[in-house]
């Protein structure tokens, strides 16, 4: 199975609409679709190791989400209930919204491409200092840590929080 990441902006006038057009890209192309809170993500390696934990949850029988989409969320936002998970998804109004997108790797073709009918394409996975307040709320990451850690360093302990999310209960 291939996987690939794209971001970029979005006015989302109406969720519910906005996850329908993103399920019909989808369904269509055989992908699985997931889409993000881009200002929650704290750069590709953030994506990724979140991508792999959920791969692995499901390949090992212990995924919490029955949809590879939710479970890949569910690791990316840190938190292992569902329902917090969904603190990542998308809202209405302008945002930066981060995509992945896993399937046969021409089917993902397809629906990247075809996902460029709802975004703008633009570089918005990256972690920069705009993002900071979001991301140290989403990942309850306190001044002790960053202190003790870092500035530079909040992409690597949002990474410790996708790796605590099989051991916090």
């Amino acid at each position: 199975m291939e996987f690939r990441i794209t971001g970029g902006f979005a006015f989302i006038e109406n969720v519910p609409d906005f996850l329908k057009e993103i399920r019909y890209i989808s369904s269509t192309n055989d992908t699985i679709i997931q889409a993000m809170d881009a200002d929650k993500i704290a750069g590709e390696d953030h994506i990724l190791f979140a991508v792999q934990k959920a791969l692995r949850s499901k390949d090992n029988n212990y995924s919490m989400a029955r949809d590879m989409g939710i479970e890949i969320m569910r690791y990316a936002s840190g938190k292992r209930q569902i329902e917090e998970a969904f603190s990542m998804g998308v809202h209405e109004g302008q945002m930066n919204v981060v995509l992945v997108v896993m399937g046969e790797k021409e089917d993902v073709q397809h629906s990247v491409w075809a996902l460029k009918s709802i975004i703008e394409e633009a570089p918005v996975i990256e972690y920069t200092s705009s993002k900071r307040s979001r991301i140290l709320e989403q990942f309850s990451i306190t001044d002790k840590e960053i202190l003790a850690a870092g500035e530079d360093m909040i992409p690597s302990l949002v990474l410790e929080r996708v790796a605590l999310v099989d051991v916090l209960k």
